[in-house]
């Protein structure tokens, strides 16, 4: 009894050293290490906010404040030697430390670029999709946050940790850019084989506009997956030339020079991913399937609209304020339309009045509460996290609900930062997690009222097509309900409150 009840927690305890240890771990994009037992590995590869997901028309917002990137010391000399390696997964360039993005709210020093694509019988490998559009490949930049951590490998599970430059490649006219570097690939046709290249101008790989991009908060699309990427993907493609194509999928291996049995590395690509409740900030409003676009409300009124949820009279909330949180349109309250301007007039009002209504009991509560809600300045360490909740299911005898556990600690939060910057709406399971930080009854009765609703649309049809869900329990950011509820409320399951039945 004693050994079988021992087994689980040391299976446990290796599945972790195996995560930590991501460098020494195996994993493939198919076969028996293939995508589908990343998960088991490597946890967050089954969590929130993964990356890529499909940009579609749906999803888009437009944030008028969205800057052109603005990217520094990127024409490098040829005196300035690069290693262009094959690491089994990718083609990687290393890349000095002086390049730089100047345009985010942090220095983002770039780190590497790599590339994904598909191979010689099917021309289309990017990971991010446009519409369902797949291009023949994509090109990533990766930078981490360099006024915080002092390297990638610090950087890379923090929640603020990287910023990615994403670029869609279509197959075209031949790029000369591009074979400033594919013209070694031969000296790297193995695993973990290396060349040096001469340096050369990397904005040259980059689309002409880098004022047109798509916005999300997402993850690394290879293990072990950390949600940590601020996302920039560039609106226009790039082009190389069929035989630049196959270059990359037809000559390459990811197995190293020894094996007697080598594998071609192609198809090195991550499937799409859940979109959860994120939405896509984009930098240009016109364009096919953007008439409809929303125009996101400031961070400003959001975070006074949570901070009501935190402190505020919740019995209002629920009556005629919540519905604020959540995707907002085209529908109706109370017979009059509300439309976003109208919110971002009368939220701050309302926040403001209930704020100063609030005593100072309650204003040391908010302070505390904000800080573990992930309002203030620190980042998510995942690593950090990952550590405490499989600390707690060893405790737990629970060893096989890792994935599930970490994904449940991480989403709430991840949610509402990305919510505060604009990049998703909030999702049920993160309004729940702020009223359990609420010790009154009004905060128990509408838990009890969201809880009862939420099990009722995942049982009934007809809510079902109506209100679209995510798999983590979110609203679809593609669909909100286009009339309000039959007793005047805007969404179904935003119930009356018990006592005022």
């Amino acid at each position: 009894m004693h050994f079988l009840s021992f087994t689980p927690i040391v299976s446990l305890l290796m599945t972790f050293l195996a995560v930590l240890h991501v460098s020494a771990a195996k994993w493939t994009y198919g076969g028996p290490d293939g995508q589908h037992y990343w998960p088991k590995k490597y946890p967050y590869c089954g969590g929130a906010f993964q990356s890529p997901i499909d940009l579609k028309s749906g999803l888009l917002r437009f944030d008028p404040t969205l800057r052109p990137i603005e990217i520094q010391n990127y024409n490098l000399s040829p005196n300035e030697q690069l290693t262009l390696g094959n690491n089994g997964h990718s083609v990687q360039i290393s890349l000095p430390s002086k390049m730089h993005i100047s345009s985010l709210p942090h220095r983002y020093t770039a780190a590497q670029l790599h590339l994904h694509w598909g191979s010689s019988g099917r021309l289309a490998g990017s990971e991010h999709t446009v519409n369902s559009k797949q291009y023949a490949a994509e090109m990533h930049v990766v930078h981490f946050n360099s006024d915080k951590y002092p390297s990638i490998s610090v950087a890379v599970d923090k929640s603020d940790g990287l910023a990615v430059l994403g670029v869609l490649i279509e197959i075209g006219e031949f790029n000369p850019a591009f074979e400033k570097f594919l013209r070694f690939i031969n000296g790297i046709k193995y695993k973990d084989q290396k060349v040096q290249v001469p340096g050369f101008n990397i904005r040259e790989l980059l689309p002409a506009r880098l004022d047109e991009y798509y916005r999300y908060d997402g993850s690394l699309t290879t293990p072990p997956c950390y949600p940590s990427v601020l996302w920039t993907v560039f609106r226009n493609h790039v082009t190389i030339s069929r035989k630049q194509f196959l270059a990359m999928a037809s000559s390459l291996y990811s197995t190293d020079a020894q094996d007697l049995a080598p594998v071609s590395l192609n198809g090195n690509y991550r499937r799409l991913q859940p979109a959860d409740s994120r939405v896509v900030l984009v930098s240009f409003k016109e364009g096919k399937g953007l008439q409809g676009t929303l125009t996101v409300t400031s961070p400003l009124v959001r975070k006074g609209i949570v901070q009501q949820l935190l402190v505020g009279d919740l019995a209002d909330l629920a009556d005629e304020g919540l519905y604020q949180l959540l995707p907002s349109g085209s529908e109706k309250l109370h017979g009059k339309k509300k439309d976003l301007k109208n919110q971002e007039s009368e939220a701050p009002a309302k926040s403001k009045q209930q704020t100063l209504n609030s005593s100072l009991w309650k204003k040391s509560q908010t302070d505390r509460s904000v800080g573990k809600l992930g309002l203030a300045e620190d980042a998510l360490c995942f690593v950090s996290l990952e550590q405490r909740v499989s600390n707690q299911q060893i405790q737990a005898h629970a060893g096989d609900q890792l994935v599930q556990a970490v994904r449940d600690a991480a989403f709430p939060e991840l949610n509402l930062r990305s919510y505060l910057d604009c990049k998703s709406d909030l999702a049920l399971p993160t309004i729940r997690h702020i009223l359990h930080r609420r010790p009154t009854d009004e905060a128990y009765e509408l838990e009890h009222s969201l809880k009862i609703a939420f099990n009722k649309r995942k049982t009934s049809p007809a809510i079902k097509q109506s209100v679209p869900v995510t798999k983590y329990g979110g609203f679809s950011t593609a669909t909100v309900p286009r009339k309000p509820h039959s007793q005047g409320y805007p969404h179904p399951w935003l119930l009356p409150m018990e006592w005022e039945d």
